[in-house]
């Protein structure tokens, strides 16, 4: 019996002592921080960007490498997809977003350190443009950031008058992922302005030979600062107090000058917190804002239809004909297609609809028209898909034995009826579970058309979710594409009963 007394005491103690240094862990990971996370704009010179050496650097960059190495922390360095960064920061994947970030606007929604860089948005244009003010964009096709402070500045709620009217003047305002598309967009004709950050756009017009020009008028002014998870005071604080031993010191100056931007920062002692305690994102009710998001992903949604509908019409045919080049007793021929497939299946889609938008820009000098950019999605698709159809329509063909076709012969078909009268219904047989995959992966490969700045339901999903900071529209889109696949494998399933008769 004292037995057990002793060993019930002594389970006890150890559970207390392993409760107690547990606590004492996660007391020590809050308290005692050893890793800093920024989460920035991989594209984004000169406050973030991936030099030729391969590695991140900037202004932001060293700033918070120089906080890192003042706080005893190590630094982590973590390029975002710019649209997913509230996520980002809401999961905890991320301690704060630095990297140029505008907190007009946006104050309420994160904790901010003070500001230290003025910013403003201006308009490029190319070096030989007549676009000389801003009243001669007037029917001409704008690019700017997805969820940038240009678009802000143009768009939102809190735009000015003159912002928002002129933003109606133009012909098109074209979203892009990130400024070097912009800045091709701009170069090949697609898009007749840019607008940006004055930073951003003094660094790329130095480093691509003056090509391009910056107007003189502005379109907003605007400041940075280093937005942290609502709510996250203490690390604000360790970070903030940081910078302002870098100020007083000269080191911040310092690497102002390094990056040319000595005359933009605005890093001041004397400047309070903009502190919301308001932790709540939205007001409307949840149906509502349910109903919102589905009626705009709708629209986007029949952008994505005519994608996939457009890219079977032309790459079913065009992968038979592709089949049948690749079994050419010609070797020439044979050995082109075999090229043109092996490319086709061993570049990323991304890549080739970037190729066909751009190509005869910078292989032949055609300047390019805003109408091709659709064009170049479906054209771009459709080759894709038919090398992929072609490799199908082989092995279907190459599984129908020999004896068919020397029946045929005896029989006395010519060769165009053997194909299409016994050939090709057993090859249709063959291949449909493999062609049922190829079309359920077209659906979600849609997605990709944001390469090309072409709207589809899953980029409108991503900017409503950045603008409304919640994954809702992600998830409202996954549903449309789980439904759309659904119907898409229904169909094809039944296509294959019908085939069952071929046994």
């Amino acid at each position: 019996m004292k037995t057990k007394i002793k060993r019930t005491i002594v389970c006890l103690l150890a559970a207390i002592t392993f409760i107690m240094t547990f606590q004492c862990l996660i007391c020590s990971a809050t308290n005692d921080r050893e890793e800093f996370t920024i989460g920035f704009d991989a594209e984004f010179p000169p406050y973030g960007y991936k030099s030729e050496s391969g590695e991140y650097v900037g202004f932001d960059i060293d700033l918070a490498q120089e906080v890192c190495n003042r706080k005893g922390w190590t630094l982590k360095k973590q390029p975002i997809e710019w649209n997913s960064k509230d996520m980002e920061l809401s999961s905890g994947s991320i301690d704060c977003i630095w990297n140029g970030f505008t907190m007009n606007g946006r104050e309420s929604k994160y904790t901010w350190s003070t500001p230290y860089v003025d910013n403003s948005q201006v308009v490029i244009v190319k070096a030989d443009s007549d676009i000389k003010e801003l009243s001669d964009l007037s029917g001409k096709i704008v690019a700017v950031q997805a969820d940038s402070s240009a678009l802000a500045a143009l768009t939102s709620d809190d735009a000015t008058a003159e912002n928002k009217k002129l933003a109606k003047s133009f012909a098109e305002l074209q979203q892009v992922g990130d400024y070097n598309s912009a800045f091709m967009n701009l170069e090949s004709g697609a898009v007749q302005a840019i607008c940006m950050d004055i930073g951003v756009a003094n660094y790329e017009i130095k480093s691509r030979g003056n090509k391009f020009k910056m107007l003189n008028d502005k379109i907003s002014t605007e400041k940075y600062a280093i937005g942290f998870q609502l709510g996250n005071i203490e690390l604000r604080n360790e970070v903030q107090g940081a910078l302002l031993e870098m100020l007083s010191d000269g080191t911040f100056e310092e690497i102002a000058k390094r990056w040319g931007l000595e005359e933009s920062v605005c890093l001041s002692a004397d400047d309070k917190y903009i502190d919301s305690t308001d932790t709540s994102t939205t007001n409307d009710d949840f149906w509502q804002q349910l109903g919102q998001i589905t009626v705009q992903l709708l629209e986007g949604l029949l952008a994505t239809l005519t994608i996939f509908v457009l890219t079977l019409l032309f790459s079913l045919p065009l992968g038979l004909l592709v089949a049948a080049g690749r079994m050419c007793k010609i070797a020439p021929i044979r050995w082109l297609v075999k090229i043109y497939i092996s490319i086709v299946r061993g570049t990323p889609l991304m890549l080739q609809l970037l190729v066909v938008f751009f190509g005869p820009y910078y292989l032949f000098g055609i300047e390019l028209s805003s109408s091709y950019r659709f064009y170049a999605v479906i054209i771009g698709f459709s080759v894709n898909y038919a090398a992929y159809f072609a490799e199908i329509y082989r092995s279907g063909i190459q599984a129908v034995p020999k004896g068919q076709y020397e029946a045929c012969t005896v029989l006395g078909y010519s060769r165009t009826q053997t194909f299409f009268k016994i050939i090709f219904p057993q090859m249709v047989k063959n291949i449909i579970p493999s062609v049922t995959n190829e079309v359920i992966t077209l659906v979600k490969d849609t997605s990709l058309a944001f390469a090309l700045s072409y709207t589809e339901m899953f980029t409108i999903a991503k900017q409503i979710a950045a603008s409304k900071t919640t994954i809702m529209p992600l998830f409202i889109a996954g549903v449309f594409y789980y439904i759309f696949n659904f119907i898409v494998a229904f169909i094809m399933e039944r296509i294959e009963k019908k085939m069952n008769y071929y046994k």
